[in-house]
């Protein structure tokens, strides 16, 4: 097939979230399996032009996009994706994207996203490649499916193509002014679009993508179906359950050439489940470089987060103080964001310094070795649409200790010392008293070493890699074409 994909972020070009994770690995894997692929993203001024040179893009040439009275000139540029063969395309547009960050609250935050998402259009068309698939990525590319069945019905390159949204987080729909119709491009559509929304003066553009998209997805089959309630729908579950036929959860895949105990550059000591001697160095490791005591037989927590309300860290900042005093454990935690979450961090470490390590920013090295060299990793998010660090947690045979909700609930497998099955710990309620539950329980489960080691040893073994997601993915695309 020829596919393309659409996306405001890719990893390890421009990085907030999972989304630049799936984006990293998915094209290339696709690739991989024998696909045409072409990949369009921002040419973000952030983007390091020393670690990841770009080129002149062949076969393109500049362009004026015109949104509403706003006139751009656009360029474009390529670049290889390290350790692949993929060649990425970088829309280039200084007006528009050259900006310290990937995104902003700046009044034409639209404009910025509209311009990615008709440059790359475009760009097939000059370069002759006639897409089976377009794959739009969150709210950002949400006008993308509308575009193709009104601007380039008819196209003798696009016309044919079939859309796929992806939505990695509901709650970011990309909601505007309805005033900025006349911007989109597709204000000959305008009977098109959801007319009670621009009665209130609204326009959402990932709205828009539910309902034109051929596909839609999302990143766990359990947040497929929470997203069809009133609860997490955000809004939009009346449109999703209209459409559900089409709605699917695809679980993120996990690229274990770079999350993997056995072959992991960033960690100190390698390690496999045959032989977890490593684990309890890189603990050793991790401890020293954080300040903490190493203790062995004592338990190191970890937790790795946006540190925001979704993540549902103020529910361990209510019960550390007290689970710490009488349990001893460790806790380090890796994070930044809210600063009502930080200060309450902060003030944690300060309180209980000989155990307790909080590391203020975001840090690649720090990440690995928290999930090699931590026992259990701390997940107790309010929603979760996938989530990655269970998953690296799993293969590193660090027990998640998470919320059952969204992709957690589908790849945490509560464990039975009866049985000997599961993977982790999942508490059910979201309150202080199930995570205490929860986390009590982990610690409990430490003190009994043969069910521990088999719970990490389950953990480890199982298959979440991209290749196995990836023919899901070929598959609905397959489906997409049928529409």
């Amino acid at each position: 097939m020829r596919l393309v994909y659409l996306t405001s972020e890719m990893a390890p070009f421009a990085k907030t979230g999972g989304l630049a994770d799936v984006l990293g690995a998915l094209p290339a894997q696709m690739q991989r399996m024998g696909h045409e692929v072409r990949v369009f993203m921002p040419a973000y001024a952030s983007i390091d032009r020393k670690k990841y040179p770009l080129s002149p893009a062949p076969g393109l040439e500049e362009l004026d996009l015109h949104l509403g009275s706003h006139r751009y000139r656009v360029g474009f540029a390529t670049t290889r994706q390290p350790g692949t063969d993929l060649t990425v395309h970088l829309v280039h547009c200084p007006a528009l994207f050259g900006r310290p960050g990937i995104y902003s609250s700046d009044p034409d935050e639209h404009r910025r996203f509209l311009c990615l998402s008709w440059a790359a259009l475009e760009a097939c068309r000059q370069l002759r490649f006639a897409p089976d698939v377009v794959h739009c990525n969150d709210w950002q590319t949400g006008l993308v499916p509308l575009g193709l069945k009104t601007i380039y019905a008819r196209d003798p390159v696009l016309g044919r193509a079939r859309s796929l949204l992806t939505i990695h987080n509901l709650q970011y729909q990309g909601g505007f002014p309805a005033s900025i119709l006349g911007e989109t491009r597709l204000q000959g559509s305008a009977p098109l679009f959801h007319q009670d929304q621009l009665k209130e003066g609204r326009l959402s553009f990932l709205l828009h993508g539910v309902l034109y998209a051929d596909g839609i997805t999302t990143v766990s089959p359990t947040y497929s179906r929470e997203i069809q309630t009133p609860e997490h729908g955000a809004g939009l579950d009346h449109l999703l359950r209209e459409r559900s036929s089409r709605v699917v959860g695809v679980l993120n895949g996990v690229d274990y050439r770079e999350w993997s105990p056995e072959s992991d550059r960033l960690i100190p000591h390698r390690f496999s489940a045959e032989d977890l001697s490593g684990k309890e160095k890189c603990k050793e490791v991790l401890l020293g470089k954080l300040g903490l005591p190493y203790r062995q037989g004592v338990p190191v927590l970890g937790v790795v987060s946006r540190l925001v309300a979704q993540k549902g860290l103020d529910l361990l900042l209510d019960v550390a103080p007290d689970l710490l005093t009488r349990w001893g454990f460790q806790l380090v935690v890796l994070g930044s964001g809210e600063g009502r979450l930080e200060e309450r961090f902060a003030q944690l470490q300060a309180a209980y310094r000989p155990q307790v390590c909080f590391y203020r920013g975001f840090n690649n090295e720090l990440a690995h070795l928290i999930e090699a060299g931590a026992d259990a990793f701390v997940m107790p998010s309010r929603y979760e649409p996938c989530g990655l660090n269970q998953l690296y947690s799993l293969r590193y045979g660090t027990v998640p200790i998470v919320h059952r909700t969204g992709g957690l609930a589908d790849t945490v497998i509560p464990f039975d010392a009866r049985t000997g099955q599961g993977t982790g710990v999942a508490f059910e309620h979201h309150d202080a008293q199930g995570l205490r539950w929860a986390i009590e329980t982990a610690l409990n489960l430490y003190k009994n070493k043969p069910a521990w080691r088999r719970c990490m040893l389950n953990g480890m073994a199982q298959d979440y890699s991209w290749e196995k997601q990836a023919k899901v993915y070929e598959e609905l695309y397959r489906r997409a074409q049928q529409v």
